[in-house]
């Protein structure tokens, strides 16, 4: 009995394997053969060639000394007049996805500050590449070449990823030349981890590293679902998180690039925090997630939808909010005119509201030209601000980091009450004095209970 039962156990065993491998082949590629041989080389043959190599010069100008201003210390010193700028170099990676028209995709801080754009491809020419457009908050650029016979590679929908779908990446690491590694998914959405101003990330276990900036996530079909971008570890190492920019993102992003020559940010009006254990309780949104709406403004696309002060936000477009930064990212990437659903908490019940997105230039009404101030957007002190009725000024709805506000110390909900010693109301009068001064910027800017003056040069 003991016998037979050891029997069936081993004939099912083998079933089991041979079941269990056939699975195996049928979700890999393979070459052809009797033997059946699973292999990604016909996939990657079809798809190494729109992967390309990125080399750059660029020049940054170099932090000096403030006592170099003076004329007397650059004279005994012997310092050159102007700036002092120093040469810098760059290795990453490209995705070709458009061959027409020679438009790869890379990331911002791979061309950041360059001067000279040299592209490899896979057969070994060497091609000057021009910059088409950059957006560094959500480190995505463009670069075009000129060339017979490229490659590029199809993009997949990218929002139909999920989480344990195999993945290529494809790079340039450590400018070995190009190299391939493979993983899964291992989440979606990835926000909230300060790499990028606008962060929606995939995060895959691939191996990623410096050098692979700019290069491609695709799918066992060989499609293109994301641009490698970053890495998450101490040393700089491959720990096995790495995150890519959705493809469907980046397009977009490529789109508004090409046709605008900027991208515009999603707006609609409302500030928010993060939710914490006794606002929840107090708000009737206990055990949840989420933010809270602390002002929204008057005839805001947010006021029209019907949106209020102390509303708690679940999710957005089906998209879990976790936390304030999460509506910002949510919202900024949208385009204008998208709709966008809430699902959030009232009076302890819930309910859905929709609103349509605009462009804060085009809600404030008026245009700031001063390149000093590009990346910010301003509003005035509307109702439900603790400033209202009590200061002048304008508020800072939104910041890019990485604008020169930024790197000069303005964040957002700073209020400006004045701009070179001359008071400030709201935004078409600061429109008017800023769009008029040439050189430095001297704001006053309210930050809580501080008052502070910074200087934007």
């Amino acid at each position: 009995m003991l016998r037979r039962i050891e029997f069936l156990y081993r004939v099912s065993l083998i079933f089991s394997c041979l079941f269990y491998n056939q699975a195996v082949l049928a979700a890999l590629p393979n070459l052809g053969n009797e033997e059946q041989i699973p292999s990604l080389a016909p996939m990657l043959d079809n798809v190494t060639p729109a992967v390309v190599n990125i080399a750059t010069e660029g020049r940054v100008t170099v932090q000096q000394n403030p006592l170099f201003s003076d004329p007397f210390f650059r004279r005994f010193f012997n310092v050159p007049n102007g700036q002092i700028q120093r040469k810098t170099q760059s290795l990453g990676s490209g995705v070709i996805v458009d061959a027409k028209r020679g438009l790869v995709l890379t990331n911002n801080h791979v061309i950041a500050n360059a001067v000279q754009i040299t592209v490899t491809l896979r057969d070994g020419r060497q091609l000057n590449a021009e910059i088409v457009g950059t957006d560094p908050e959500t480190d995505v650029a463009v670069i075009k070449i000129h060339a017979d016979k490229l490659t590029d590679i199809k993009p997949a929908d990218s929002d139909k990823l999920r989480v344990g779908d195999y993945v290529v990446a494809i790079g340039n690491p450590f400018g070995l030349g190009q190299t391939v590694t493979s993983g899964i998914v291992s989440a979606l959405s990835r926000s909230g981890l300060g790499i990028e101003g606008y962060e929606d990330f995939i995060q895959t276990d691939a191996s990623i590293n410096p050098g692979n900036s700019g290069g491609a996530l695709v799918n066992l079909r060989g499609e293109l679902v994301g641009i490698n971008t970053a890495i998450l570890s101490q040393d700089g190492s491959n720990i096995g998180i790495g995150f890519a920019i959705p493809i469907n993102l980046s397009l977009s992003i490529m789109e508004q690039l090409i046709d605008k020559g900027s991208v515009q940010r999603g707006f609609i009006g409302i500030s928010v925090q993060d939710l914490d254990l006794e606002l929840a309780e107090a708000l009737g949104a206990k055990n949840q997630k989420g933010a809270i709406i602390t002002n929204v403004i008057k005839s805001s696309p947010a006021a029209e939808a019907g949106l209020l002060p102390g509303d708690v936000i679940l999710s957005i477009n089906n998209k879990e909010v976790k936390r304030a930064s999460d509506v910002r990212n949510h919202i900024g990437l949208l385009q204008v005119d998208d709709n966008v659903e809430f699902d959030l908490i009232r009076n302890g019940k819930r309910q859905k509201l929709t609103a349509k997105v605009t462009s804060a230039n085009d809600y404030i009404g008026a245009s700031v030209t001063n390149q000093r101030l590009d990346g910010i957007t301003f509003s005035d002190i509307n109702p439900g601000s603790p400033y209202f009725n009590r200061v002048e000024g304008v508020v800072v709805a939104e910041i890019d980091q990485g604008s020169l506000g930024w790197k000069s110390g303005l964040r957002k909900a700073d209020i400006i009450s004045s701009t070179n010693r001359i008071p400030v109301t709201n935004v078409k009068d600061f429109t008017n004095i800023v769009n008029d001064i040439k050189g430095s910027l001297l704001l006053r800017v309210i930050r809580g209970r501080s008052v502070s003056f910074l200087v934007l040069r």
